[in-house]
């Protein structure tokens, strides 16, 4: 969902000469006819909202980790509802954003997950107000539902702890087996190491991110050797598939998904967050 516009470097100079003439070409003085058509970004457009809660008729619902919305400054909405991405056309005027209806991806969610994301996606839609409050927002439908958002600041693929959410196979999503919740995580470490935990046991290793950005290739992984309950090592087996060999990585802002591409690990991934 995410697109890269390469500008060639002549453009760019020839852009910024012309923006430079246009600039001392139209400059005006307080008062000056003209200085009105120029607006102020709204104070919640281009920032990472990662998504608090949702309270539709007064019932209050906490969000999945990973649930976030970016309201871009070009007519553009993007983020998560929990589970699935989604994009959706969103008109500011001053304080108040106009949301259209969603596109987004159909991948099969926990139940409660997915009860949460019509909750979201109904409730991010048609007219809000939004408030901002220093790293907060909160955006207001016409009925009084609303929405709770706090900023977040994106976190570095390396030398971040990432808290295993989910597991994935193909296009589906699924919870952690009950009781595992936040016990698996990893660390990369600039050094080319890793280091975490299964769910049960702990580990450390190598993994290679690549030149292009895409992949990770993990070396044979050294584990402890406990016997956890039943749950846990249900979930460290499906890791244990996952971390080994070369896996294709996506991050983004405070995402992290990883899947395998080779072996019993091929197809199947995991969703990680960062604190």
């Amino acid at each position: 969902m995410r697109t890269k516009l390469i500008v060639p470097g002549t453009a760019v100079l020839t852009l910024t000469a012309v923006l430079t003439l246009t600039a001392c070409g139209t400059e005006q003085g307080p008062g000056s006819a003209g200085a009105s058509d120029v607006r102020p970004a709204a104070s919640f457009t281009g920032v990472h909202w990662s998504v608090d809660s949702v309270t539709v008729d007064g019932k209050k619902t906490a969000a999945p980790e990973g649930a976030h919305v970016l309201i871009g400054t070009k007519g553009r909405a993007e983020g998560n509802f929990g589970c699935n991405h989604f994009g959706a056309d969103a008109t500011v005027d001053g304080e108040t954003v106009t949301v259209g209806q969603a596109e987004r991806t159909e991948m099969g969610c926990a139940k409660d997950v997915d009860a949460f994301e019509r909750t979201m996606s109904e409730t991010f839609s048609g007219e809000l107000k939004a408030k901002r409050s220093d790293r907060t927002l909160t955006l207001t439908t016409e009925k009084g539902d609303t929405i709770a958002l706090t900023e977040q600041q994106p976190a570095p693929l390396v030398g971040t702890k990432w808290t295993v959410t989910s597991l994935l196979t193909g296009d589906r999503a699924a919870s952690l087996p009950a009781g595992t919740e936040k016990r698996a995580y990893l660390v990369l470490g600039k050094d080319g190491s890793v280091r975490g935990s299964l769910g049960c046991n702990t580990f450390s290793g190598t993994a290679k991110v690549s030149a292009s950005g895409s992949t990770i290739t993990f070396g044979r992984l050294a584990t402890t050797r406990r016997m956890c309950a039943p749950p846990q090592m249900t979930l460290e087996g499906e890791l244990g598939k996952v971390l080994q060999g070369t896996v294709s990585y996506e991050l983004d802002h405070r995402s992290l998904s990883l899947t395998g591409t080779t072996g019993e690990g091929s197809g199947k991934g995991v969703s990680a967050t960062a604190p």
